[in-house]
């Protein structure tokens, strides 16, 4: 693996694009007033402030104003007001600040991969996901809102005398619980279908990544969204979180599945609804028949984008007998031609991890497997010449079921290989344990890896795709089955988690009672002649 120098220029956000001849000498810095404008859209008045710092080098970033349980008061009553305002504007005029926004998204992307970067320490070829994923998100769901949030006619009990529609109200504030791993799509991907449903937004990133959803914020309110609308506070989970939870009118919470039982716990404890994407501990297929070198590059991006800290990341690859030693020696040749650099320009492969509980997590996962028997075919080792938490994309073969890595999600760069020879087997192997988020399968034969794509328990599965295919087609939803969560984002499942359906009937002429002199046994006869009729007609 290739190791690229670290970017000395420490690009000030305020200036733009990197200008070749700013001082080589300079350290990595944001511009003092840029993070302030920043912070100051946190609703926070303790005083208090949490140091956050750059995975990239460890240089400070920010110091971010800690919200107390009256601030999260007061952004639930800010953003209820705002609410009732926003629910009773048009459908078009919500759309049209969505594609705004998508406009925005992409005008400033340089300027929001900067900051991922910084915040994040990701390649940018992996920061520069996230603004395509809001513009693909924003534009899906401003051009399709009259499809989804539209009163609908449905069939009424009497042909022609019973009219009933279904409307779709607004849940009223949704609070949001976004990872650190995707700061910016995470923070915003989940709240642009609740604001165009009508709701208001309190939202609580990460702590370690909150200038990311800081600039989502300020870019929702430039597109045109109103000032109240999107509440942000922040702090610990274990306070704030808490305290969202039990405020929100619905839940969304992306993160793990160990906190995701608790802040279902909380929403079943108030009888308010949540959605949650949780853990997963993804499983790729490559089938005798596919095109090993498109699985390989293919293997890679499943393994090492974000350094392996992607929740639809894979972590378990099944190889069959037929190409496994070629798969393998691709797979390996790839991996080891990565270039892992701190940098804020493109050209890398891969960043860093996030902190150093995430560093000392993949450590202890890499060395228990090795001290175990397990064999390191590349990487494996922590690089502390390019930053404090990088580690080196890892492929590990021979793990068995009392390693750690076996069954444990990892959510780093690290990946091992299983050698199969019955699909059968293969995919009884990839629907072991409780996860069943997200799944690869690579085939030459679309339709037989379609086929076999019924039969694995996960919420997506991508056909010669590690996870792209399903992520970026937001007409379609995305979620986890069993503990890797519940409920969708994206599609119509994504905006209507956020409604209320209510349905409204209308009576003409006919009354439910008897009627014209009938008593109560005649009534009966009459109706019961009339369901024999309604079925003979083919009536629902």
């Amino acid at each position: 693996m290739s190791a690229s120098t670290p970017d000395p220029t420490g690009r000030p956000l305020a200036e733009g694009p990197h200008d070749p001849e700013h001082d080589p000498t300079a350290s990595y810095a944001l511009e003092p007033e840029y993070v302030e404008a920043l912070t100051r859209r946190i609703l926070a008045t303790s005083g208090e402030t949490a140091e956050v710092r750059s995975p990239i080098n460890g240089a400070p970033l920010a110091h971010i104003p800690q919200s107390t349980e009256d601030d999260v008061v007061e952004a639930f009553a800010r953003a209820r007001r705002a609410q009732e305002a926003w629910a009773r504007t048009s459908l078009e005029h919500r759309s049209a600040i969505m594609l705004r926004l998508h406009d925005l998204v992409l005008d400033r992307q340089d300027e929001i991969l900067d900051l991922i970067v910084w915040e994040s320490g990701k390649a940018r070829k992996h920061a520069f996901d996230e603004p395509m994923h809001i513009a693909l998100t924003a534009r899906y769901y401003g051009r399709t809102a009259h499809e989804h949030l539209d009163t609908k006619r449905k069939l009424g009990v009497v042909p022609g005398l019973t009219r009933v529609e279904v409307n779709r109200v607004p849940k009223g504030v949704v609070g949001i619980i976004s990872p650190w791993n995707y700061p910016f799509t995470m923070a915003l991907c989940d709240g642009l279908p609740a604001l165009l449903a009508g709701n208001a937004v309190v939202a609580k990133p990460d702590a370690q990544t909150m200038l990311s959803a800081l600039l989502g914020a300020q870019l929702l309110e430039e597109a045109g969204f109103p000032k109240d609308l999107w509440q942000v506070v922040a702090g610990p989970g274990s306070r704030v979180g808490t305290s969202v939870i039990g405020k929100a009118d619905y839940i969304c919470f992306t993160g793990s599945t160990a906190t995701g039982k608790k802040v279902a716990a909380g929403c079943a404890e108030r009888l308010i609804g949540c959605s949650l994407e949780l853990g997963g501990k993804n499983p790729m297929l490559v089938l005798r028949d596919a095109d090993v070198e498109r699985a390989a590059e293919g293997a890679v991006r499943a393994s090492f984008s974000n350094a392996g800290q992607l929740c639809v990341s894979m972590e378990r690859l099944f190889v069959a007998d037929q190409v496994y030693d070629r798969f393998v020696e691709r797979f390996v040749a790839r991996t080891e031609a990565m270039t892992l650099g701190a940098t804020l320009d493109w050209g890398n492969d891969m960043g860093s991890l996030i902190s150093q509980d995430q560093l000392d997590t993949v450590v202890r996962h890499v060395d228990d497997a090795v001290a175990k028997g397990a064999r390191v075919l590349c990487g494996g080792k922590a690089r502390p010449d390019l930053g404090p938490f990088y580690f080196e994309p890892t492929i590990l073969e021979g793990v068995t079921p009392e390693m750690t890595c076996f069954g444990e999600e990892t959510f780093g760069p690290v990946i091992s290989l299983y050698r199969f020879h019955d699909e059968a087997d293969a995919v009884a192997r990839a629907n072991d344990g409780e996860y069943g988020l997200n799944a690869s399968i690579y085939s030459r034969d679309g339709a037989r890896a379609r086929d076999l794509a019924r039969q694995v328990k996960c919420g997506t599965v991508n056909i010669n795709e590690a996870f792209g295919a399903t992520f970026a087609s937001i007409d379609s939803p995305m979620g986890g089955m069993r503990e890797s969560g519940m409920g969708r984002r994206q599609g119509s499942e994504g905006i209507h988690r956020y409604t209320e359906s209510q349905s409204v009937g209308t009576q003409r002429l006919l009354r439910f009672a008897p009627m014209l002199g009938m008593s109560d046994e005649q009534y009966a006869g009459v109706m019961t002649a009339n369901l024999r009729l309604m079925k003979k007609l083919g009536r629902a």
